[in-house]
């Protein structure tokens, strides 16, 4: 069980953490040899990311302490303290705090709101809402605090040169676009009737505390992301978000018929379908297919039967045409647009 988890934080280190998180990079592969940390962490519920959990519940307690070990965080000091030194004093947090951890681990979810990931996002929705000039209505699986369900009302900035503005905030989503040209359609913002997100445990952007926890899951160096997060909501508290807490393999059929014919569904995900067993992801597909013998709609995800970015349009029980994409960064500071199916 223990090795097991060292190597989910050897390969946390170096597959995620490395040219992002210095300070998660470091820590992760000091934990992998401690066996103290790892009983700590081995009672996180089985499909969650173990180092991502234990990581933000750390963040969480620490943004309500004095603790030393605030002054290695860049997200918590101006002047964070060198790298090297640090593990002595998270250990130390750590086993003195296990309790709170535990409880956290049972309460909470890996659920970070990549805001950024809007960025590949809105070409695709543009073009489907170019295609049917029908409203859309956007069903978000794994939506956290359904910051992505806002895209349509986001400024973009592609390459540093390209602008698309909706709104006169100073807020802009920006990512560098290393594939084909993006679709003209991106210069006019899509029509949204509906805005539904479906989480295990949504986050509720007007909850202080609830808050807090969707900061704890950005990383300690992301001081953009943090930024963006915070610009992004007084724009997303003035939408008509629908967060329903539930299973979204059991809900979405249900909610797909409370939607007019006359919008275009669109079903999507990102970064959600690892952490779902294989059996129920072939069941999503299957509730999709019979969703689309009644209504067409398009499925845009990524991790789910492979790392592609997938823009999936199912008619009458089949998936009709495929769109992939090569696989983009994880917090979508660039991607790689394709105009092929």
């Amino acid at each position: 069980m223990l090795a097991k988890l060292s190597k989910q934080f050897r390969t946390f280190a170096k597959n995620e953490c490395e040219n992002s998180s210095p300070l998660y990079e470091y820590l992760a592969n000091k934990i992998a040899d401690d066996d103290e940390i790892l009983k700590v962490a081995a009672v996180i519920p089985k499909g969650q990311p173990v180092p991502n959990l234990l990581l933000a519940g750390v963040q969480y307690l620490l943004s309500s302490t004095k603790d030393d070990l605030v002054n290695f965080y860049p997200s918590l000091t101006t002047t964070p303290k060198p790298t090297n030194e640090v593990y002595p004093v998270f250990k130390a947090f750590v086993l003195s705090h296990s309790d709170e951890l535990q409880t956290l681990f049972q309460e909470k979810l890996v659920q970070t709101n990549e805001i950024r990931r809007c960025t590949y996002l809105y070409p695709m929705m543009t073009e489907i809402y170019e295609s049917h000039q029908k409203p859309l209505a956007l069903i978000e699986i794994g939506a956290s605090a359904g910051l992505q369900l806002g895209m349509d009302q986001y400024n973009y900035c592609y390459n540093q040169q390209l602008h698309i503005n909706h709104s006169n905030s100073a807020f802009v989503l920006s990512s560098e676009n290393l594939g084909e040209t993006l679709p003209a359609s991106i210069t006019n913002a899509p029509v949204v009737c509906k805005r539904i997100g479906i989480d295990l445990n949504p986050i509720d952007i007007h909850n202080e505390e609830e808050l807090r926890w969707l900061q704890a899951l950005i990383w300690p160096e992301h001081q953009e992301r943090r930024l963006l997060l915070h610009q992004a909501l007084p724009i997303l508290k003035e939408l008509d978000l629908e967060l329903i807490k539930g299973d979204a393999i059991k809900l979405i059929k249900e909610i797909s018929r409370d939607i007019n014919q006359d919008a275009q569904l669109v079903v999507y995900h990102t970064h959600v379908a690892n952490q779902i067993p294989m059996e129920l992801r072939l069941e999503l597909i299957k509730q999709l297919k019979e969703i689309s013998m009644e209504r067409p709609l398009y499925h845009c995800y990524n991790n789910l039967f492979d790392i592609q970015l997938h823009q999936d349009f199912m008619d009458q029980g089949e998936i009709a045409s495929i769109r992939k994409l090569e696989r983009p960064d994880g917090h979508a500071r660039w991607f790689k647009w394709s105009n092929h199916n």
